[in-house]
């Protein structure tokens, strides 16, 4: 389904030569410096103790000289010690979920609203979308920042927007039915749930006047996408957002589908050795480092996003001329170790979804067994394949195995159950349960 066009919400600033971006980046990466420095005392503090002084900056190579900003950095902050501005000048607030402790607690001004909507629907036409669309936002709305941010961006783009927000499938599809719903925003795993919502109620994805689909929020493999593709009958791109720097519209796929296009007018992004913390070389797979150049209210310098991805250094053929991240392959705090060796989710989905016959739910269970770890995959798959030739299963159960030993370097029992019987919470199955510490 590989669609390719060259429609651009800002295409003086999207196809900006790159010594003029350059030289912009530089220009605000200062201003964001002295600002920090003037504002926030963390980073007074911490210029301080590395002898940094925002005036001396004159290269964007000069960012490696300052300190990472960390997210326990920002809890030890909460709620607004970060914050650059006064409250008055600060006109929304979002934070993260808090699973971990308290929430992080991010603030915009009346102008960082302004370029949030702005990136927004740059990703949005990025991904084939255009004033014509009707776009139904099925993110959560809330301190969330996704339904929020979306919303914004469709109707900057001047599209018809359907905040339908997230939760109750059999109501989202009758809204794509009524509404005449051309393009969806949501997570990849609750665009799955919706798919099978379909197949449960009958309808038919080609009666649809859906087209174009837009997704984020988790890591998805290109197994998962075509997954989607197919079922939904759309289009489907990635886009990735990060509430800490912004919200969505951080970096997103044009329909070339060759990486994320970061919108570098308003951030620097690094990649890192997750542990030492060095710049590796593009290409390389490292921790994704941000650095916000228009924000306000709640600037970052050098934040370590946790999220691994590589950078792509060659033009992309849409004409655009920001750079491209490739596509989030797992974080740094959910890689598995399993006897000695680093494994990621996703690449155990990506061998997954290869078989025929697999529908694109899975869990990794992890046991210890005396002094050793083992791993279970537990993955659902079809009638036909689970109860209707147990031999075949059992051969695909088997080849699966020796793909993930051979792939992943680590053994891995395989188990193939029926349709809907992994746990899920709104379209969501927990992919990993580690039992090993219990």
């Amino acid at each position: 389904m590989t669609e390719v066009t060259n429609m651009f919400f800002e295409q003086d600033k999207e196809c900006m030569p790159r010594e003029a971006l350059e030289q912009l980046q530089l220009e605000r990466l200062q201003a964001t410096l002295s600002r920090v420095a003037r504002s926030v005392p963390l980073y007074r503090r911490r210029f301080a103790e590395h002898g940094v002084d925002p005036d001396d900056f004159r290269s964007l190579e000069d960012l490696q000289r300052l300190p990472f900003t960390s997210k326990q950095d920002i809890r030890d902050n909460y709620p607004y010690g970060l914050f650059a501005v006064p409250l008055r000048d600060v006109v929304r607030l979002h934070s993260s979920s808090g699973t971990t402790g308290k929430p992080i607690v991010v603030g915009y001004t009346g102008n960082d609203l302004n370029s949030w909507a702005a990136m927004v629907a740059r990703i949005l036409v990025m991904g084939g979308l255009c004033r014509d669309d009707v776009v139904q936002i099925a993110f959560h709305y809330g301190m969330f920042t996704g339904g929020f941010g979306l919303h914004a961006g469709a109707e900057r783009l001047g599209a018809s927007v359907i905040p339908s927000s997230g939760g109750n499938a059999r109501r989202q599809i009758m809204i794509m039915q009524d509404y005449r719903t051309t393009a969806l925003c949501c997570t990849p795993s609750y665009a799955l749930h919706l798919a099978d919502t379909m197949e449960e109620m009958g309808v038919n994805p080609n009666a649809l006047h859906l087209k174009r689909g837009l997704f984020g929020a988790e890591a998805w493999s290109e197994a998962m996408r075509e997954e989607i593709q197919e079922r939904l009958k759309i289009t489907a791109t990635d886009n990735y957002g990060i509430s800490e720097v912004m919200g969505p519209g951080v970096a997103g796929e044009c329909l070339v589908r060759q990486g994320l296009h970061v919108n570098e007018d308003h951030f620097l992004f690094e990649i890192v050795h997750p542990e030492t913390g060095v710049p590796v070389p593009d290409g390389e797979v490292g921790e994704l480092v941000i650095t916000t150049l228009t924000k306000e209210a709640f600037p970052m310098v050098r934040f370590r996003t946790g999220d691994l991805t590589r950078m792509i250094a060659e033009p992309c053929s849409c004409g655009r001329s920001f750079r491209r991240i490739a596509r989030v392959i797992g974080r740094t705090d959910d890689m598995l170790i399993i006897r000695g060796v680093n494994v990621f989710p996703l690449q155990v989905e990506s061998i997954l979804f290869g078989m025929e016959g697999a529908e694109p739910h899975y869990q990794i269970v992890l046991e210890r067994e005396g002094r050793l770890d083992t791993a279970t995959v537990f993955l659902e798959v079809s009638e036909n394949l689970l109860f209707d030739r147990m031999r075949v299963a059992r051969e695909a159960q088997e080849q699966i195995k020796r793909q993930l030993a051979s792939e992943l370097g680590v053994s891995m029992d395989v188990v193939f159950v029926g349709r809907k019987t992994l746990e899920r919470t709104e379209g969501k199955i927990r992919r990993v349960v580690d039992r090993r510490q219990l």
